[in-house]
């Protein structure tokens, strides 16, 4: 087997195409961007592949669907946050189940790195009552996602990877193997069990429920849960799930008397498994990324009498963040490495800023002078760099909450009483979740204003393509019924500075529902194709 220095994110990807991948889509956004893009920039296996980024995560999830509907083998990827988005179709596809394999990749982001919540993708997995696998390295990244393929097509539902921004985002070499090609004879899905009217979903549920025993059996076989006895004269154990597993075996030989450990891949994890571990042992430490999962199933509501439990639950993992080799080896009762003191010295904050000649900057410049003399102007923002306008030297805006919801909350809060009621959103964002609550807002003809920040791509993430840009934003927006009027365009430039601020003052002024599209390309965009 050749060894291929990868990216955990890139690891999956390069799965998917030894799997016979026939389909893959996405939405960018960190830590999981990288995967579709070594997707794009792969010449696959032998023969060509959809890869493709897609408006939103919900669209992206129901185009593999559709693929793994026609039989063949498809991905879907995104960021945990993502997966909120992608619920509906994510939950309803384990009541249609997959014909051709289907796996659902959510890369989360313990530590909140970039993004607004470190939620737990494995409780979807739970909900939705799938198969979820979660590797511990890269070449599990690697191995799990080709076996997750497999796994679809022999159970007949989605299979779930999740990854954490750890994993997702550095190194290691991987052991490839021989792919295969795509799906040559695919079943197709025809029939009622596709067409989730209650009759047949009610039908297809029993079947869901009757599947579980089998995702069961597969996790107490399965070789990436593993079970170690540990030393004689031992009583104590460890539980140890994804990522966690690489800190704990770091400090495993450093033990003075070893443990047993149950390492877990699979949810449903192995309950054999663990009743095993838990019969030899009076301590139990529970160590995994992100909630505490395995740790709430051990301890349901009484715990286990006699036996004590650490972990996230008691104060012996932090409750939240990533883990971190020094706060797995103080778990495991271990000597903790201190750096030298640096005594009263303290390096200055660095927040993260706008770039140098960001266009968004001018925007909020002209937007800040817009809103002087009026005391109850609220600005509600997005998810995007334009968020970064909550810091100084702009401090322009007041909310970001989840994606589309400027738009949404400056409806509510202009009906609430706020005013001037201002809006601003990305182009990209804006096609993901912005178009429905603007359609809302048409209807109402609501007392407020919205900026969208036209820069052409979705900077945030990479410079990934945007569907919400230049001409086509300009009469998707007639469409929808935005007066003419009160559809205004703006260049984001210092020398317009005035010209600017005096047509946004324009439509704060007016009681109704304008738009304005402050247009220029990104800087970074603009500096690539300068220097290519």
């Amino acid at each position: 087997m050749d060894k291929i220095i990868l990216l955990g994110d890139e690891a999956v990807a390069l799965a998917a195409i030894h799997s016979g991948l026939a389909a893959a889509y996405s939405y960018p956004g960190t830590p999981a961007s990288e995967i579709m893009e070594f997707l794009i920039r792969q010449p696959g296996n032998g023969e060509k592949y959809v890869a493709k980024w897609c408006v939103n995560e919900k669209v992206a999830m129901e185009e593999a669907l559709g693929a793994s509907f026609a039989g063949q083998r498809a991905m879907v990827s995104f960021k945990h946050v993502g997966l909120n988005v992608a619920a509906d179709p994510f939950m309803n596809a384990a009541i249609t189940g997959a014909n051709g394999g289907l796996v659902v990749v959510s890369a989360d982001d313990p530590g909140f790195h970039s993004s607004q919540n470190e939620q737990d993708s494995r409780y979807y997995g739970d909900f939705a009552r799938i198969l979820c696998l979660e590797p511990a390295n890269h070449q599990e990244a690697y191995d799990l996602t080709r076996e997750a393929f497999d796994l679809s097509e022999k159970f007949g539902l989605p299979v779930m990877i999740r990854l954490v921004t750890r994993l997702a985002h550095s190194r290691a070499p991987v052991a490839v193997r021989e792919p295969r090609g795509k799906n040559q004879n695919p079943k197709y899905g025809y029939g009622p069990d596709w067409t989730l009217l209650p009759a047949n979903a009610r039908r297809r549920y029993q079947e869901l429920l009757g599947r579980q025993k089998d995702l069961k059996n597969y996790a107490e076989n399965c070789l990436f849960n593993e079970l170690s006895p540990g030393e004689k004269g031992s009583r104590s154990g460890v539980v140890v799930t994804g990522l966690a597993y690489n800190y704990f075996r770091e400090f495993y030989n450093r033990l003075a008397l070893k443990p047993a450990f149950l390492k877990i891949a699979t949810y449903p994890f192995p309950e054999q498994k663990l009743l095993k571990l838990i019969e030899q042992i009076d301590e139990l430490t529970v160590i995994e990324e992100g909630y505490p999962f395995i740790e709430r199933f051990i301890r349901g509501v009484a715990g286990l009498p006699g036996k004590v439990i650490r972990g996230k639950m008691d104060g012996t993992i932090p409750a939240s963040g990533e883990l971190t080799p020094e706060i797995v080896a103080k778990a495991l009762d271990l000597p903790v490495k201190t750096g030298l003191s640096t005594g009263d010295f303290r390096l200055p904050a660095r927040p993260p800023q706008l770039c140098p000649g960001c266009p968004h900057g001018d925007t909020y410049k002209a937007l800040n002078e817009a809103l002087q003399g009026y005391d109850r102007a609220n600005v509600f923002s997005d998810i995007g760099c334009y968020t970064l306008g909550a810091l100084p030297p702009y401090k322009a805006i007041q909310t970001c909450v989840c994606m589309g919801a400027s738009v949404s909350m400056a409806k509510g809060g202009a009906e609430a009483g706020v005013y001037p009621s201002v809006a601003v959103i990305g182009d990209s964002t804006f096609a993901h979740s912005g178009l429905t609550p603007l359609f809302d807002a048409v209807y109402s003809n609501t007392d407020m204003t919205v900026i969208i920040l036209d820069n052409g791509t979705v900077a945030m993430t990479g410079a990934q393509p945007s569907f919400g840009t230049g001409e086509p934003l300009d009469r998707l927006l007639i469409g929808l019924g935005i007066n003419k009027d009160h559809l205004r365009v703006i260049i984001p430039l210092p020398k317009n500075h005035q010209l600017n601020t005096g047509i946004i003052r324009e439509e704060l002024a007016y009681h109704g529902l304008s738009v304005i599209i402050a247009r220029r390309e990104c800087i970074q965009i603009l500096g690539d194709k300068k220097r290519s």
